[in-house]
């Protein structure tokens, strides 16, 4: 059968002309291959992880070892998914789930990434796919997939994609926070 590429085009959800290696708060859901329940169980509201969930969770809690710009927020692992806000900061600074964060997201504007490979605001810093939101999604999936593919029969664990949101102002972080917290029980 010949490759149609009309056939297999996908639409990109990502912003067109936004810097995903941008300073700010993303809420980022990533689903489990044909949403199979690997993770664990909801048990009376609450989410009860199994052996394959401790180790994606732990993968999560990693994030920060390999990304040291990245500092994770409120996050959840799920029977078949995984929610969580990563928080990028240029500065270095750590903004953690119980703290007024000085920065959100885009701020209602998308910084072009120019043919030079950086944005115009900050032409201090190199851009790179190893500074981004998807970036640090690949190495979460690629950390739990090798685990599964060297412990169990499981070689497929993902879905292909993952959705991501910028959080744009504080309530709207709390809106997700209040989301993530409450994904159990709902």
């Amino acid at each position: 059968m010949k490759y149609n590429p009309e056939k297999h085009h996908r639409r990109s959800i990502r912003l067109k002309n936004y810097d995903y290696a941008s300073s700010g708060a993303y809420f980022v859901t990533i689903v489990t291959h044909q949403r199979q329940c690997l993770f664990g169980a909801i048990v009376d509201g609450a989410m009860r992880l199994n052996e394959w969930g401790a180790i994606a969770e732990r993968c999560w809690m990693e994030i920060p070892q390999h990304y040291p710009h990245a500092s994770l927020d409120a996050f959840v692992i799920m029977p078949n998914h995984v929610h969580g806000i990563i928080i990028l900061n240029d500065n270095g600074s750590i903004v953690g789930a119980n703290n007024h964060s000085p920065f959100v997201g885009a701020n209602n504007h998308s910084p072009f990434v120019g043919a030079n490979n950086h944005s115009p605001q900050r032409n201090d810093r190199p851009r790179g796919t190893t500074q981004t939101i998807g970036s640090i999604v690949r190495g979460f999936k690629i950390g739990v997939t090798k685990w599964f593919r060297q412990n169990t029969d499981i070689y497929n664990v993902w879905q292909r994609n993952y959705y991501e949101h910028i959080i744009r102002n504080d309530m709207e972080l709390q809106r997700v926070r209040e989301y993530i917290v409450k994904n159990p029980t709902n």
